[in-house]
C-alpha cells in the first residue's frame, strides 16, 4: 500500500478497516465517534437503514451549558454521559463502538467510558 501523506487521510485508512467489520443494526447500533481540534461528536446509527438513532455532541445545549472552563476530555465525557442518556430513553442498552480511526486514548477513551458509566454496553 502507498504511504498516506497525510494524518488525516491515514486516519480515514483506519477507519474504512474499521468499518469492514463493524456494522449497527436497529438492536445494536454502531456507537460512532468523531473528535476534531476543538470539538468531539458521538452518534448512535442503525446501518441497516441508514439513519442516525441518537446524537450528541459538546455544541449541543445541555453539554455547552456544563462544559464551562474545563478540559477537552472532561467535555467529552459530559458527551457519552448525555449520549448514554438519549440512548436510554429510547431504550438502547447495547451498541457496537466505532472509534473512527482514532487511538483509543485520551477523549475517544473518556467519551466511551462515561458512556459504559451512564448505562451503555459495548
Amino acid at each position: 500500500m502507498v504511504a498516506t501523506k497525510t494524518a488525516r487521510a491515514a486516519r480515514v485508512r483506519r477507519h474504512i478497516r474499521v468499518r469492514k467489520k463493524v456494522r449497527g443494526t436497529a438492536e445494536r447500533p454502531r456507537f460512532a465517534v468523531f473528535r476534531s481540534l476543538k470539538h468531539v461528536y458521538a452518534q448512535l446509527i442503525d446501518d441497516d437503514s441508514g439513519h442516525t438513532i441518537v446524537a450528541a455532541s459538546d455544541l449541543k445545549k445541555p453539554v455547552k451549558e456544563a462544559s464551562g472552563g474545563k478540559k477537552k476530555s472532561e467535555v467529552a465525557a459530559l458527551v457519552g454521559e448525555a449520549i448514554a442518556k438519549k440512548a436510554a430513553e429510547k431504550r438502547i442498552s447495547r451498541v457496537v463502538f466505532d472509534r473512527g480511526g482514532f487511538r483509543y486514548h485520551g477523549r475517544i477513551k473518556a467519551l466511551a467510558e462515561a458512556a459504559r458509566k451512564a448505562g451503555l454496553v459495548f
